[in-house]
Protein backbone atom coordinates (compact mmCIF):
# COMPACT_ATOMS: atom_id res chain seq x y z
CA UNK A 1 0.00 0.00 0.00
CA UNK A 2 1.14 3.51 -0.81
CA UNK A 3 2.70 5.45 2.06
CA UNK A 4 2.36 8.82 0.30
CA UNK A 5 -1.19 9.10 1.63
CA UNK A 6 -2.63 8.21 5.04
CA UNK A 7 -3.26 4.48 4.74
CA UNK A 8 -4.66 3.72 8.18
CA UNK A 9 -7.63 1.35 8.12
CA UNK A 10 -10.89 2.45 9.76
CA UNK A 11 -13.98 0.83 11.17
CA UNK A 12 -15.74 1.45 7.84
CA UNK A 13 -13.65 -0.99 5.80
CA UNK A 14 -10.46 -2.96 5.56
CA UNK A 15 -6.97 -2.30 4.26
CA UNK A 16 -7.86 -3.75 0.84
CA UNK A 17 -10.54 -1.13 0.26
CA UNK A 18 -8.17 1.67 1.23
CA UNK A 19 -5.45 0.30 -1.03
CA UNK A 20 -8.02 0.34 -3.80
CA UNK A 21 -8.90 3.94 -2.87
CA UNK A 22 -5.25 4.96 -3.20
CA UNK A 23 -5.12 3.38 -6.66
CA UNK A 24 -8.30 5.25 -7.61
CA UNK A 25 -6.61 8.49 -6.51
CA UNK A 26 -3.67 7.66 -8.78
CA UNK A 27 -6.07 6.99 -11.68
CA UNK A 28 -7.84 10.31 -11.12
CA UNK A 29 -4.56 12.22 -10.97
CA UNK A 30 -3.39 10.57 -14.20
CA UNK A 31 -6.63 11.52 -15.98
CA UNK A 32 -7.18 15.29 -16.06
CA UNK A 33 -9.06 14.98 -19.37
CA UNK A 34 -11.11 12.15 -20.94
CA UNK A 35 -8.30 11.63 -23.44
CA UNK A 36 -5.85 11.04 -20.59
CA UNK A 37 -8.37 8.77 -18.87
CA UNK A 38 -8.47 6.54 -21.94
CA UNK A 39 -4.68 6.62 -22.18
CA UNK A 40 -4.35 5.55 -18.54
CA UNK A 41 -7.00 2.84 -18.87
CA UNK A 42 -5.27 1.55 -22.01
CA UNK A 43 -1.90 1.56 -20.28
CA UNK A 44 -3.26 -0.53 -17.42
CA UNK A 45 -4.94 -2.98 -19.77
CA UNK A 46 -1.86 -3.25 -21.99
CA UNK A 47 0.19 -4.25 -18.96
CA UNK A 48 -2.21 -7.20 -18.58
CA UNK A 49 -1.75 -8.37 -22.15
CA UNK A 50 -4.56 -6.48 -23.90
CA UNK A 51 -3.62 -5.69 -27.51
CA UNK A 52 -4.79 -2.65 -29.46
CA UNK A 53 -7.14 -3.19 -32.39
CA UNK A 54 -7.26 -0.84 -35.38
CA UNK A 55 -10.92 -0.72 -36.38
CA UNK A 56 -9.87 0.18 -39.95
CA UNK A 57 -8.06 -3.16 -40.27
CA UNK A 58 -9.44 -6.72 -40.45
CA UNK A 59 -10.86 -7.82 -37.12
CA UNK A 60 -8.83 -10.33 -35.05
CA UNK A 61 -10.21 -13.85 -35.27
CA UNK A 62 -7.93 -15.49 -32.71
CA UNK A 63 -8.49 -15.76 -28.98
CA UNK A 64 -7.03 -12.93 -26.96
CA UNK A 65 -7.44 -9.80 -24.89
CA UNK A 66 -8.20 -6.74 -26.98
CA UNK A 67 -8.87 -3.03 -26.68
CA UNK A 68 -10.01 -0.41 -29.15
CA UNK A 69 -9.63 3.34 -28.70
CA UNK A 70 -11.67 5.90 -30.60
CA UNK A 71 -11.01 9.45 -29.42
CA UNK A 72 -11.81 9.58 -25.71
CA UNK A 73 -13.69 6.27 -25.76
CA UNK A 74 -12.36 2.76 -25.17
CA UNK A 75 -13.78 -0.74 -25.59
CA UNK A 76 -11.98 -3.76 -24.13
CA UNK A 77 -12.95 -7.43 -24.27
CA UNK A 78 -11.69 -11.00 -23.89
CA UNK A 79 -12.40 -13.96 -26.16
CA UNK A 80 -10.82 -17.31 -25.35
CA UNK A 81 -11.60 -20.96 -24.70
CA UNK A 82 -13.70 -20.05 -21.65
CA UNK A 83 -15.47 -16.99 -23.08
CA UNK A 84 -17.34 -17.07 -26.38
CA UNK A 85 -19.89 -14.70 -27.94
CA UNK A 86 -22.31 -17.58 -28.55
CA UNK A 87 -23.00 -17.28 -24.80
CA UNK A 88 -23.63 -13.55 -25.09
CA UNK A 89 -21.85 -10.58 -23.57
CA UNK A 90 -21.45 -9.21 -20.05
CA UNK A 91 -21.00 -5.47 -20.50
CA UNK A 92 -20.01 -2.72 -18.10
CA UNK A 93 -20.45 0.75 -19.56
CA UNK A 94 -19.18 4.01 -18.04
CA UNK A 95 -18.15 7.42 -19.33
CA UNK A 96 -14.85 9.30 -19.42
CA UNK A 97 -16.09 12.89 -19.64
CA UNK A 98 -16.91 15.29 -16.80
CA UNK A 99 -18.36 18.82 -16.75
CA UNK A 100 -15.64 21.45 -17.06
CA UNK A 101 -14.45 24.57 -18.87
CA UNK A 102 -13.22 24.02 -22.44
CA UNK A 103 -11.02 26.43 -24.34
CA UNK A 104 -12.56 28.15 -27.35
CA UNK A 105 -10.99 28.09 -30.85
CA UNK A 106 -9.97 31.75 -30.59
CA UNK A 107 -9.35 32.03 -26.86
CA UNK A 108 -6.97 34.97 -26.46
CA UNK A 109 -8.91 37.73 -24.75
CA UNK A 110 -8.73 40.05 -21.75
CA UNK A 111 -9.47 43.53 -20.40
CA UNK A 112 -8.04 46.29 -18.19
CA UNK A 113 -4.56 44.80 -18.06
CA UNK A 114 -5.62 41.16 -17.52
CA UNK A 115 -4.84 38.43 -20.03
CA UNK A 116 -7.64 35.86 -20.15
CA UNK A 117 -8.79 32.77 -22.02
CA UNK A 118 -12.20 32.36 -23.59
CA UNK A 119 -13.85 29.17 -22.37
CA UNK A 120 -17.11 27.37 -22.98
CA UNK A 121 -18.96 25.39 -20.31
CA UNK A 122 -19.05 21.66 -21.10
CA UNK A 123 -21.94 19.73 -19.56
CA UNK A 124 -23.97 20.58 -16.48
CA UNK A 125 -21.17 22.01 -14.37
CA UNK A 126 -21.66 23.54 -10.93
CA UNK A 127 -20.21 26.83 -12.12
CA UNK A 128 -19.43 28.25 -8.69
CA UNK A 129 -17.14 25.28 -7.97
CA UNK A 130 -14.72 26.54 -10.63
CA UNK A 131 -14.21 29.90 -8.94
CA UNK A 132 -10.96 30.76 -7.14
CA UNK A 133 -9.30 27.44 -7.92
CA UNK A 134 -5.83 26.93 -9.32
CA UNK A 135 -6.39 25.34 -12.72
CA UNK A 136 -4.17 23.56 -15.22
CA UNK A 137 -4.73 22.67 -18.86
CA UNK A 138 -5.08 19.27 -20.51
CA UNK A 139 -6.46 17.60 -23.60
CA UNK A 140 -5.37 16.82 -27.13
CA UNK A 141 -3.70 18.88 -29.84
CA UNK A 142 -3.60 18.10 -33.53
CA UNK A 143 -0.19 19.00 -34.95
CA UNK A 144 1.12 19.16 -38.48
CA UNK A 145 3.27 16.25 -39.66
CA UNK A 146 5.00 15.51 -42.99
CA UNK A 147 2.07 13.22 -43.85
CA UNK A 148 -0.76 15.46 -42.62
CA UNK A 149 -1.63 15.68 -38.93
CA UNK A 150 -1.25 13.71 -35.72
CA UNK A 151 -2.84 13.86 -32.27
CA UNK A 152 -0.70 14.65 -29.23
CA UNK A 153 -1.92 14.60 -25.64
CA UNK A 154 -0.86 17.59 -23.57
CA UNK A 155 -1.17 18.54 -19.92
CA UNK A 156 0.18 21.34 -17.81
CA UNK A 157 -0.34 20.86 -14.09
CA UNK A 158 1.08 24.22 -13.13
CA UNK A 159 -1.25 26.83 -11.63
CA UNK A 160 -1.98 28.53 -14.95
CA UNK A 161 -5.58 29.72 -14.70
CA UNK A 162 -7.96 31.16 -12.14
CA UNK A 163 -11.56 32.37 -12.39
CA UNK A 164 -11.65 35.14 -9.77
CA UNK A 165 -14.90 35.77 -7.92
CA UNK A 166 -16.22 39.29 -7.45
CA UNK A 167 -15.37 40.65 -3.99
CA UNK A 168 -18.25 40.71 -1.52
CA UNK A 169 -17.80 44.48 -1.16
CA UNK A 170 -19.01 44.79 -4.78
CA UNK A 171 -21.81 42.23 -4.43
CA UNK A 172 -23.20 42.80 -0.94
CA UNK A 173 -26.24 40.59 -1.43
CA UNK A 174 -24.47 37.51 -2.71
CA UNK A 175 -24.86 35.53 0.53
CA UNK A 176 -28.53 36.40 0.86
CA UNK A 177 -29.61 36.30 -2.78
CA UNK A 178 -27.28 33.65 -4.14
CA UNK A 179 -24.52 33.75 -6.72
CA UNK A 180 -25.60 34.12 -10.34
CA UNK A 181 -22.93 33.50 -12.98
CA UNK A 182 -23.23 34.29 -16.67
CA UNK A 183 -21.09 31.74 -18.57
CA UNK A 184 -20.09 34.28 -21.20
CA UNK A 185 -19.29 37.21 -18.91
CA UNK A 186 -18.10 35.73 -15.63
CA UNK A 187 -16.11 32.53 -16.31
CA UNK A 188 -13.15 33.64 -18.45
CA UNK A 189 -10.10 32.70 -16.38
CA UNK A 190 -7.14 35.03 -16.01
CA UNK A 191 -3.75 33.61 -16.92
CA UNK A 192 -1.48 36.61 -17.01
CA UNK A 193 -1.18 40.37 -17.13
CA UNK A 194 -0.51 42.83 -19.90
CA UNK A 195 -2.00 43.40 -23.34
CA UNK A 196 -3.89 40.69 -25.22
CA UNK A 197 -1.49 38.55 -27.25
CA UNK A 198 -3.14 37.01 -30.29
CA UNK A 199 -1.89 33.44 -30.70
CA UNK A 200 -0.46 33.21 -27.18
CA UNK A 201 -2.53 30.14 -26.30
CA UNK A 202 -1.55 28.31 -29.49
CA UNK A 203 2.10 29.07 -28.77
CA UNK A 204 1.70 27.64 -25.27
CA UNK A 205 0.20 24.44 -26.69
CA UNK A 206 3.01 24.23 -29.22
CA UNK A 207 5.54 24.31 -26.38
CA UNK A 208 3.66 21.55 -24.55
CA UNK A 209 3.46 19.45 -27.72
CA UNK A 210 7.08 20.08 -28.68
CA UNK A 211 6.31 21.62 -32.08
CA UNK A 212 6.49 25.03 -33.72
CA UNK A 213 3.53 27.35 -33.13
CA UNK A 214 2.61 27.23 -36.81
CA UNK A 215 2.26 23.45 -36.61
CA UNK A 216 -0.67 23.56 -34.16
CA UNK A 217 -3.72 22.83 -36.31
CA UNK A 218 -6.46 22.58 -33.66
CA UNK A 219 -7.19 21.40 -30.12
CA UNK A 220 -9.68 19.95 -27.65
CA UNK A 221 -8.28 21.40 -24.42
CA UNK A 222 -9.90 22.01 -21.06
CA UNK A 223 -9.18 23.35 -17.60
CA UNK A 224 -8.72 20.99 -14.67
CA UNK A 225 -8.34 21.48 -10.94
CA UNK A 226 -4.72 20.73 -10.11
CA UNK A 227 -5.39 19.65 -6.51
CA UNK A 228 -4.55 15.93 -6.23
CA UNK A 229 -7.21 13.42 -5.21
CA UNK A 230 -6.93 12.48 -1.54
CA UNK A 231 -8.44 10.58 1.34
CA UNK A 232 -10.35 12.92 3.61
CA UNK A 233 -11.86 13.02 7.08
CA UNK A 234 -10.48 12.50 10.55
CA UNK A 235 -10.91 8.75 9.99
CA UNK A 236 -9.89 8.86 6.32
CA UNK A 237 -13.22 7.29 5.40
CA UNK A 238 -13.88 9.70 2.51
CA UNK A 239 -12.27 10.32 -0.87
CA UNK A 240 -12.22 13.72 -2.57
CA UNK A 241 -11.16 14.41 -6.13
CA UNK A 242 -12.05 15.86 -9.46
CA UNK A 243 -13.98 13.81 -12.03
CA UNK A 244 -15.24 11.11 -9.66
CA UNK A 245 -18.30 11.28 -11.91
CA UNK A 246 -17.47 9.17 -13.75
CA UNK A 247 -13.80 8.17 -13.63
CA UNK A 248 -14.53 6.23 -10.44
CA UNK A 249 -16.67 3.88 -12.54
CA UNK A 250 -14.06 3.77 -15.33
CA UNK A 251 -11.41 2.76 -12.81
CA UNK A 252 -13.73 0.16 -11.29
CA UNK A 253 -14.60 -1.30 -14.70
CA UNK A 254 -10.98 -1.57 -15.85
CA UNK A 255 -9.87 -3.04 -12.51
CA UNK A 256 -12.76 -5.51 -12.58
CA UNK A 257 -11.84 -6.64 -16.09
CA UNK A 258 -8.24 -7.18 -15.02
CA UNK A 259 -9.43 -9.23 -12.05
CA UNK A 260 -11.72 -11.20 -14.37
CA UNK A 261 -8.79 -12.46 -16.42
CA UNK A 262 -6.55 -12.95 -13.38
CA UNK A 263 -8.89 -14.73 -10.97
CA UNK A 264 -10.59 -18.09 -11.42
CA UNK A 265 -14.36 -18.23 -11.69
CA UNK A 266 -16.36 -19.43 -8.70
CA UNK A 267 -19.57 -20.55 -10.41
CA UNK A 268 -19.52 -24.17 -11.62
CA UNK A 269 -18.72 -24.33 -15.33
CA UNK A 270 -21.56 -25.30 -17.66
CA UNK A 271 -20.12 -24.51 -21.07
CA UNK A 272 -18.54 -21.31 -22.39
CA UNK A 273 -19.13 -18.13 -20.45
CA UNK A 274 -20.22 -14.84 -21.95
CA UNK A 275 -17.61 -12.44 -23.33
CA UNK A 276 -16.68 -9.70 -20.82
CA UNK A 277 -16.77 -6.22 -22.35
CA UNK A 278 -15.90 -2.84 -20.84
CA UNK A 279 -16.96 0.25 -22.77
CA UNK A 280 -15.87 3.71 -21.61
CA UNK A 281 -17.80 6.30 -23.62
CA UNK A 282 -17.16 9.99 -24.17
CA UNK A 283 -19.85 12.72 -24.26
CA UNK A 284 -22.32 11.28 -21.72
CA UNK A 285 -22.53 14.65 -19.98
CA UNK A 286 -23.84 16.32 -23.14
CA UNK A 287 -26.27 13.69 -24.37
CA UNK A 288 -24.04 10.95 -25.84
CA UNK A 289 -24.93 11.73 -29.46
CA UNK A 290 -21.54 11.59 -31.14
CA UNK A 291 -19.20 9.20 -32.91
CA UNK A 292 -17.76 8.23 -29.51
CA UNK A 293 -20.91 8.45 -27.39
CA UNK A 294 -23.28 5.77 -26.14
CA UNK A 295 -26.01 6.90 -28.53
CA UNK A 296 -23.74 6.11 -31.48
CA UNK A 297 -22.77 2.85 -33.12
CA UNK A 298 -19.41 2.27 -31.41
CA UNK A 299 -20.51 -0.49 -29.03
CA UNK A 300 -22.97 -2.22 -31.42
CA UNK A 301 -20.31 -2.25 -34.12
CA UNK A 302 -17.66 -3.74 -31.83
CA UNK A 303 -20.00 -6.42 -30.50
CA UNK A 304 -21.13 -7.40 -33.99
CA UNK A 305 -17.54 -7.64 -35.22
CA UNK A 306 -16.64 -9.81 -32.20
CA UNK A 307 -19.56 -12.08 -33.09
CA UNK A 308 -18.64 -12.13 -36.77
CA UNK A 309 -15.02 -13.01 -36.00
CA UNK A 310 -16.35 -16.01 -34.05
CA UNK A 311 -18.36 -17.04 -37.18
CA UNK A 312 -21.77 -16.41 -35.60
CA UNK A 313 -24.46 -16.01 -38.27
CA UNK A 314 -27.10 -13.30 -38.04
CA UNK A 315 -29.58 -15.44 -36.12
CA UNK A 316 -26.86 -16.45 -33.65
CA UNK A 317 -25.88 -12.77 -33.31
CA UNK A 318 -29.39 -11.82 -32.20
CA UNK A 319 -29.48 -14.83 -29.89
CA UNK A 320 -26.21 -13.64 -28.34
CA UNK A 321 -27.72 -10.22 -27.66
CA UNK A 322 -30.74 -11.84 -26.06
CA UNK A 323 -28.38 -13.79 -23.78
CA UNK A 324 -26.45 -10.67 -22.72
CA UNK A 325 -26.56 -8.33 -19.74
CA UNK A 326 -25.27 -4.78 -19.23
CA UNK A 327 -24.41 -2.67 -16.20
CA UNK A 328 -24.47 1.08 -16.70
CA UNK A 329 -21.95 2.26 -14.11
CA UNK A 330 -22.29 5.90 -13.11
CA UNK A 331 -22.25 8.07 -10.01
CA UNK A 332 -25.20 8.04 -7.60
CA UNK A 333 -26.49 10.68 -5.20
CA UNK A 334 -25.71 10.16 -1.54
CA UNK A 335 -28.19 11.71 0.88
CA UNK A 336 -26.79 15.15 1.69
CA UNK A 337 -26.69 15.89 5.45
CA UNK A 338 -27.39 19.60 4.88
CA UNK A 339 -30.21 19.05 2.38
CA UNK A 340 -31.98 15.91 3.59
CA UNK A 341 -35.31 17.28 2.37
CA UNK A 342 -34.09 17.08 -1.26
CA UNK A 343 -34.00 13.27 -1.12
CA UNK A 344 -36.63 10.54 -1.14
CA UNK A 345 -37.25 9.94 2.61
CA UNK A 346 -37.69 6.16 2.32
CA UNK A 347 -34.52 5.68 0.24
CA UNK A 348 -31.67 7.18 2.22
CA UNK A 349 -28.33 6.54 0.51
CA UNK A 350 -25.27 6.42 2.78
CA UNK A 351 -21.61 6.45 1.80
CA UNK A 352 -19.53 3.39 2.64
CA UNK A 353 -22.67 1.25 2.70
CA UNK A 354 -22.27 -0.38 -0.69
CA UNK A 355 -23.14 0.22 -4.36
CA UNK A 356 -26.39 1.89 -5.36
CA UNK A 357 -29.00 0.38 -7.72
CA UNK A 358 -30.85 3.23 -9.45
CA UNK A 359 -34.46 2.92 -10.60
CA UNK A 360 -36.94 5.29 -12.21
CA UNK A 361 -40.54 4.60 -13.22
CA UNK A 362 -40.10 6.70 -16.38
CA UNK A 363 -36.98 4.74 -17.40
CA UNK A 364 -34.53 7.58 -17.01
CA UNK A 365 -32.54 4.72 -15.50
CA UNK A 366 -32.71 1.36 -17.30
CA UNK A 367 -33.16 -0.86 -14.23
CA UNK A 368 -36.23 -3.09 -14.10
CA UNK A 369 -37.09 -5.88 -11.65
CA UNK A 370 -35.25 -8.74 -13.44
CA UNK A 371 -32.18 -6.53 -13.95
CA UNK A 372 -32.21 -5.47 -10.31
CA UNK A 373 -32.53 -9.13 -9.28
CA UNK A 374 -29.54 -9.99 -11.49
CA UNK A 375 -27.49 -7.34 -9.69
CA UNK A 376 -28.70 -8.61 -6.31
CA UNK A 377 -27.56 -12.16 -7.11
CA UNK A 378 -24.19 -10.87 -8.30
CA UNK A 379 -23.84 -8.83 -5.11
CA UNK A 380 -24.43 -11.96 -3.05
CA UNK A 381 -21.60 -13.70 -4.87
CA UNK A 382 -19.38 -10.63 -4.46
CA UNK A 383 -20.26 -10.27 -0.79
CA UNK A 384 -21.25 -6.62 -1.02
CA UNK A 385 -24.39 -4.82 0.22
CA UNK A 386 -26.65 -2.86 -2.11
CA UNK A 387 -28.72 0.29 -1.68
CA UNK A 388 -31.85 1.03 -3.79
CA UNK A 389 -32.25 4.61 -5.05
CA UNK A 390 -35.10 6.64 -6.50
CA UNK A 391 -35.53 10.41 -6.68
CA UNK A 392 -38.31 12.25 -4.90
CA UNK A 393 -41.58 12.03 -6.82
CA UNK A 394 -41.70 15.83 -7.12
CA UNK A 395 -38.18 16.19 -8.57
CA UNK A 396 -36.76 15.53 -12.02
CA UNK A 397 -34.41 12.59 -12.51
CA UNK A 398 -31.07 12.63 -14.27
CA UNK A 399 -30.13 9.95 -16.75
CA UNK A 400 -27.21 7.78 -17.81
CA UNK A 401 -25.97 5.71 -20.74
CA UNK A 402 -28.14 2.83 -19.45
CA UNK A 403 -31.40 3.59 -21.32
CA UNK A 404 -29.47 4.44 -24.49
CA UNK A 405 -27.54 1.16 -24.46
CA UNK A 406 -30.64 -0.86 -23.64
CA UNK A 407 -32.61 0.77 -26.46
CA UNK A 408 -29.90 0.38 -29.10
CA UNK A 409 -29.08 -3.25 -28.33
CA UNK A 410 -32.17 -4.63 -26.60
CA UNK A 411 -29.99 -5.92 -23.78
CA UNK A 412 -31.33 -6.07 -20.21
CA UNK A 413 -29.57 -3.30 -18.32
CA UNK A 414 -29.26 -2.11 -14.74
CA UNK A 415 -28.01 1.28 -13.58
CA UNK A 416 -25.59 1.08 -10.68
CA UNK A 417 -23.03 3.36 -9.08
CA UNK A 418 -21.20 4.65 -6.05
CA UNK A 419 -22.85 7.26 -3.83
CA UNK A 420 -21.28 10.72 -3.77
CA UNK A 421 -21.84 14.34 -2.83
CA UNK A 422 -21.08 17.46 -4.90
CA UNK A 423 -21.83 15.73 -8.19
CA UNK A 424 -20.72 17.90 -11.14
CA UNK A 425 -18.54 20.04 -8.92
CA UNK A 426 -14.93 20.62 -9.88
CA UNK A 427 -14.15 18.43 -6.87
CA UNK A 428 -16.47 15.67 -5.69
CA UNK A 429 -16.72 13.46 -2.58
CA UNK A 430 -17.47 9.78 -1.98
CA UNK A 431 -16.82 7.10 0.62
CA UNK A 432 -13.32 5.65 0.55
CA UNK A 433 -14.54 2.06 0.91
CA UNK A 434 -17.35 1.92 -1.65
CA UNK A 435 -15.16 1.89 -4.80
CA UNK A 436 -13.55 -1.46 -3.95
CA UNK A 437 -16.95 -3.02 -3.20
CA UNK A 438 -18.26 -1.66 -6.48
CA UNK A 439 -15.31 -3.21 -8.32
CA UNK A 440 -16.03 -6.58 -6.73
CA UNK A 441 -19.61 -6.37 -7.98
CA UNK A 442 -18.49 -5.48 -11.51
CA UNK A 443 -16.02 -8.37 -11.53
CA UNK A 444 -18.76 -10.89 -10.75
CA UNK A 445 -20.90 -9.51 -13.58
CA UNK A 446 -18.05 -9.45 -16.11
CA UNK A 447 -17.03 -12.98 -15.09
CA UNK A 448 -20.57 -14.26 -15.68
CA UNK A 449 -20.15 -15.65 -12.20
CA UNK A 450 -23.64 -15.30 -10.70
CA UNK A 451 -26.72 -17.48 -11.16
CA UNK A 452 -29.02 -16.25 -13.96
CA UNK A 453 -32.49 -14.76 -13.67
CA UNK A 454 -34.90 -16.63 -15.93
CA UNK A 455 -37.25 -14.66 -18.16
Amino acid sequence: MSTSRDSRATDHGDAASLEHAHDLCAFLDASPSPFHAVEEAGRRLASEGFRSVDERAPWPTTAGRYLLVRGASLVAWVVDAERHPSSGFRIVGAHTDSPNLRVKPRPDTGAVGWRQLGVEVYGGALLNSWLDRDLGLSGRVVVRTPDGGAVRLVRDDRALLRVPQLAIHLDRGVNENGLVLNPQNHLSPVWGTGPIEEGAFARHLATLAGVDAGDVLDWDVMAHDITPAALLGVDRSLLAGGRLDNLLSCHAAVTALVRTVREPATLADSGPRAVPVVCLFDHEEIGSESATGAAGVLLPTVLERIAGAATLDRDQWFAALASSFCLSADGAHATHPNYIERHEPSHRILVNRGPVVKSNANVRYATDAPAAATVALAAEVAGVPLQPFVVRSDMACGSTIGPLTAARLGIPTADVGVAQLSMHSARELCGAHDPERFTRLLRVVLSDDAPPVSA
